[in-house]
């Protein structure tokens, strides 16, 4: 029995127990005025509080929703929008030529990993109360240029040393948002 479905139970049992006690066909009275049940209940408040909080920042394979490559007009460049969830774009040998990634209150991982990059590219960012993981082959070198007002952009990337690598362009615009570069 999972966590989620014990404390179902448990809060069943407890609104059939004060509903038979508002009905009068149990006398529970005595029950609920005891001191012990206020603490249960602030005690069990906050931490569902803390367990929804951490949940939100574990990276559950499950609340990404995995989404064909949305290539643009001109049948190169992509062009990936989310708003209020959160979206995954992976490569799968497919070549790389660009990508423009907005993230309005919800997020994108974008993995590259697997990508066929033969120059340099350019990749534009834009997040909005959002966030952007950006995953990079260790092939290739990352440049960043940012605007960011509450937010940032994290280059945790291996450098590269040879000078001839092609070179992803990262211009990211952040609002209370931000972006995460990994390999």
């Amino acid at each position: 029995m999972t966590r989620r479905s014990i404390i179902g139970v448990v809060l069943l049992v407890w609104g059939g127990l004060k509903l038979a006690s508002l009905l009068k066909i149990v006398d529970l009275e005595w029950l609920w005025q005891q001191a012990w049940i206020d603490y249960i209940l602030v005690c069990f408040l906050i931490y569902e509080g803390i367990a929804f909080i951490v949940r939100g920042f574990i990276h559950d394979k499950g609340q990404w929703l995995r989404r064909s490559l949305p290539f643009g007009e001109d049948g190169k460049r992509l062009c990936c929008m989310t708003s209020f969830g959160g979206d995954e774009y992976v490569f799968r040998g497919e070549t790389f030529h660009g990508a423009r990634l907005d993230a309005f209150c919800g997020g994108i991982r974008f993995d590259l990993r697997n990508a066929v990059i033969n120059e340099d590219e350019e990749i534009d960012i834009r997040t909005c109360i959002g966030g952007i993981e950006l995953r990079v082959p260790s092939s290739v070198n990352v440049l960043v240029k940012s605007r960011s007002l509450f937010g940032e952009v994290g280059d945790e990337t291996c450098k590269n040393v040879n000078k001839n690598a092609p070179c992803l362009h990262v211009v990211a615009s952040n609002i209370i948002g931000g972006v995460s570069i990994v390999n």
